[in-house]
């Protein structure tokens, strides 16, 4: 049963430990708080990421300690995933709302989108947008490095990532035509591609998540893995180019917020399995580099 928008008056919002997750949810805090209802986000990198978000409070992310007594508060309780970052919920609080239903259905809408329509059709929000109002400091300036490509070589499985050799090989030919590619990586990565350096690849020391989005919100381009890292550049609308291993993947959980385009690797295997398994040898640098030339082309 869809809950009334006016039974709903203070809402939990409780984030994934992912960051793409966490960026897609605050499109819900975003809408709760263009209709007037109190919402409080609770997550990780959402709370790094706060000043991004000045309309919305955020708070670090709960623990497993006393949170029947943190959520009692809030008439309802909203999460992406039965399971994380917490099962059970519903033995805690007495109006949960799970989003799998969501990142599950057969559409051809991006995650962006369906949760906008979720807070239109279930929550019952007028003029619902997939807005998830991130608003940069405005010290900063959009897209002031044009040349710079942002490139993140890895993600949160080994599966979704292509090839290193590749994104070196495509941050060379980049360079070679005057780009200034330059590799976004987590702190505990660094050391694994500190030898990317000697090629003349820059490696930014970004120690926090918020030194990322200030980083990339002054990039002219991005193209990465299927990852956060493309939700946040897409969110704060930095061209994008994202690389999959399935089709059906991409089409839920594809950056939609900017501009961009997807590339499936090995998309004419005939079953799943392999296409996870040799998708990222299918796709190939000409392809990558083909697709960013059409794409800075279309925005020309």
């Amino acid at each position: 049963m869809r809950p009334a928008i006016q039974s709903i008056s203070r809402v939990a919002l409780i984030l994934s430990p992912a960051v793409g997750d966490s960026l897609l949810m605050m499109t819900i805090a975003h809408n709760l708080q263009k209709n007037r209802i109190a919402a409080t986000v609770f997550g990780q990198h959402a709370h790094v990421l706060r000043d991004w978000f000045p309309d919305i409070d955020i708070q670090a992310e709960l623990g497993e300690a006393h949170l029947a007594e943190q959520l009692h508060g809030f008439d309802t309780v909203i999460q992406m995933h039965s399971n994380r970052p917490f099962t059970g919920l519903d033995r805690l609080h007495p109006r949960v709302i799970l989003l799998d239903h969501i990142c599950r259905a057969r559409s051809s809408e991006s995650m962006a989108d369906r949760l906008a329509l979720f807070c239109r059709d279930e929550l019952g929000l007028p003029n619902a947008e997939k807005n998830n109002g991130i608003v940069p400091p405005p010290e900063l300036q959009h897209r002031k490095y044009p040349f710079r490509v942002a490139i993140h070589p890895t993600a949160s499985t080994v599966d979704k990532r292509w090839l290193a050799s590749r994104f070196i090989r495509l941050a060379v030919e980049l360079r070679d035509q005057g780009f200034s590619p330059e590799f976004v990586v987590a702190p505990q990565e660094r050391a694994d591609w500190k030898h990317v350096e000697k090629l003349g690849i820059t490696l930014p020391d970004l120690p926090s998540l918020d030194h990322v989005a200030t980083w990339l919100f002054e990039s002219g381009w991005f193209i990465g893995n299927d990852s956060g890292i493309g939700h946040l550049a897409s969110s704060l609308q930095i061209p994008t180019i994202s690389l999959f291993m399935r089709r059906g993947i991409a089409r839920t959980w594809r950056p939609g917020w900017g501009i961009g385009r997807v590339l499936i690797g090995g998309a004419y295997l005939p079953t799943g399995r392999l296409r996870e398994r040799y998708w990222k040898y299918l796709l190939s640098v000409s392809k990558v580099t083909q697709a960013f030339e059409q794409l800075r082309t279309n925005l020309a």
